[in-house]
């Protein structure tokens, strides 16, 4: 096999992108056959999950920014590196780019000087030095093709998939510790980005006094840019607020599968994973009908206009206030969920790759799977 995946991903904590790039690399290498194993350049500090993959190469030398910049285009001399997690090495020839968002484009705010300046020089050489672009949604390609004046026929358009939550077993046990009851709680993804837009989240909620009964469940970790001296934070009711901090892969799909909704309002997001896991765990799903939202969710979430905390309110008021309601958005969110699958995605992106350096495609009929 002529290319190889950079595995500066085993590195990093496990957010959106990593998961892409891990549940892709771990599907892409079910497909690989005796002798042709796909490989994964990793840096010295590569952390379980990414450390756990298949057939590693470790290069030890430098980290972060430095390992990807130096080290690892040494190591792919003469390989074609595929790129999982929207950077690259600036300098090396023969690679293939997947690019997640423009959000550094299209909303900078979120973002700090210094990390818009290192990610649009990272953008500016795609221009030059014109590698396959692959990303995770027409949204986003539309968007890398506005800001990088780039051909839509070098971008591609590869989902990510929602059944890696088959080998996570759900932990009830955080059922019980946050005192939560079946089908009596929202499930909200909290993050210190505001695009996650929580503060009007909290806002709906300090709306919904008649919803005696029902909790409220932020994931994450407080939000320091919203939580600031005004005050905010005791903008609600804190009693019926469920601040549960970090969980596990299996306590997050238990909190999925047991609750009444997941509401994410998100501003901006190039796929947005969590209402597809949501789904996927038969969780009814309230969701922004912005960027990329509609195009995963398709019709089986309810849609509330993110810049509204009346209409969030509204649509919270109307999902839990309805048990047949909430039943049907379950059903049809388990459909939907169910069409984006690892193979599927790895069969693709493995397609482009052959055709892109022009090697003949093998049988991709995968292999038993691993743990």
């Amino acid at each position: 096999m002529v290319f190889a995946i950079n595995g500066k991903f085993t590195s990093q904590t496990m957010t959106g992108v990593q998961r892409v790039a891990y549940e892709l690399t771990r599907a892409m290498q079910m497909y690989a056959m005796p002798g042709d194993e796909l490989e994964v350049f990793v840096p010295q500090n590569a952390v379980a999950p990414g450390a756990l993959l298949d057939n590693q190469r470790r290069f030890p030398w430098l980290r972060g920014t430095l390992w990807e910049q130096i080290t690892l285009p040494i190591a792919a001399r003469g390989i074609t590196l595929l790129n999982l997690c929207n950077t690259n090495p600036l300098f090396k020839r023969g690679q293939i780019v997947m690019v997640h968002d423009m959000a550094v484009y299209d909303v900078p705010q979120g973002f700090s000087r210094k990390f818009r300046l290192w990610y649009r020089i990272c953008f500016a050489f795609l221009r030059r030095t014109r590698p396959m672009i692959l990303t995770v949604s027409r949204f986003s390609k539309t968007r890398i093709c506005h800001h990088l004046k780039i051909d839509p026929s070098r971008v591609k358009v590869v989902t990510p998939g929602a059944d890696h939550l088959d080998r996570v077993v759900a932990d009830p046990a955080v059922l019980e510790r946050l005192e939560l009851g079946r089908d009596t709680y929202c499930v909200i993804v909290g993050s210190l980005d505001p695009r996650k837009n929580l503060q009007r989240v909290l806002d709906a909620i300090a709306e919904l006094e008649h919803l005696t009964t029902v909790k409220f469940v932020i994931v994450g970790g407080r939000n320091s840019r919203i939580f600031s001296s005004d005050g905010a934070e005791h903008a609600v009711d804190s009693k019926r607020i469920v601040w549960a901090g970090f969980v596990s892969d299996n306590e997050l799909k238990s909190l999925y599968e047991n609750a009444g909704c997941l509401i994410f309002p998100s501003l901006y997001e190039g796929f947005g994973l969590p209402p597809l896991e949501a789904m996927y765990c038969g969780c009814p799903v309230i969701a922004s009908a912005r960027t990329s939202i509609p195009e995963v969710c398709g019709d089986a979430a309810m849609y509330c206009e993110a810049t509204s905390a009346d209409d969030i309110a509204a649509k919270i008021s109307q999902m839990m206030s309805d048990a047949d309601l909430r039943q049907q958005y379950r059903v049809a969110g388990q459909l939907r969920a169910r069409e984006f699958r690892w193979d599927r995605t790895a069969k693709k992106v493995l397609e482009i790759l052959y055709e892109h350096t022009g090697d003949r495609l093998p049988d991709l009929t995968p292999r038993a799977s691993a743990s």
